[in-house]
């Protein structure tokens, strides 16, 4: 769940989840993306886990799929062919091609205890909350992409200018 009140685009999520996949800070290769489509409106970015996982659905060679422990969508990477399909069935197009990478990268939930939720309560912000079994409602909120969700954002924060 992501409060956008509470974001102050500070991007420490980004950084905690490449330290913790990459082993370095590389923002391109986070799995969670902030985005500031107008000064002052972050909209933090990532994997929701919809029900019906339309990106696992759509991939020609199998190379996701669904972890029975944490629900997060999992990447093979031996079998992704960077073909995009999950990238455009995905409602957020959350799915990243990264340059450097022979396949695609989304959130695992760093296996259910995600390093940008840990990173960004630690900080006192606490924009980022996991939430087990979320209403498929709550998800709806979540699985667009960052400039639709970036345009209620300014009306608020900006008064809709």
């Amino acid at each position: 769940m992501i409060d956008y009140n509470l974001c102050t685009g500070c991007r420490l999520c980004e950084i905690a989840c490449t330290l913790k996949h990459e082993g370095l800070i590389w923002p391109d290769a986070s799995r969670i993306k902030v985005f500031e489509p107008y000064p002052g409106v972050p909209v933090p970015q990532v994997c929701v886990q919809c029900p019906d996982y339309p990106c696992v659905a759509s991939c020609p060679t199998k190379a996701l799929k669904v972890s029975d422990v944490s629900g997060a969508v999992l990447v093979d990477s031996a079998l992704c062919t960077l073909c995009g399909n999950c990238v455009k069935a995905c409602p957020g197009g959350i799915p990243r091609i990264v340059k450097g990478f022979s396949y695609v990268i989304i959130c695992d939930l760093c296996g259910g205890d995600p390093a940008c939720v840990k990173e960004c309560s630690r900080v006192g912000y606490n924009a980022l909350k996991l939430i087990k079994k979320p209403s498929s409602t709550t998800i709806k909120l979540y699985a667009k992409p960052p400039e639709v969700i970036a345009e209620d954002l300014k009306e608020r924060v900006l008064g809709g200018e």
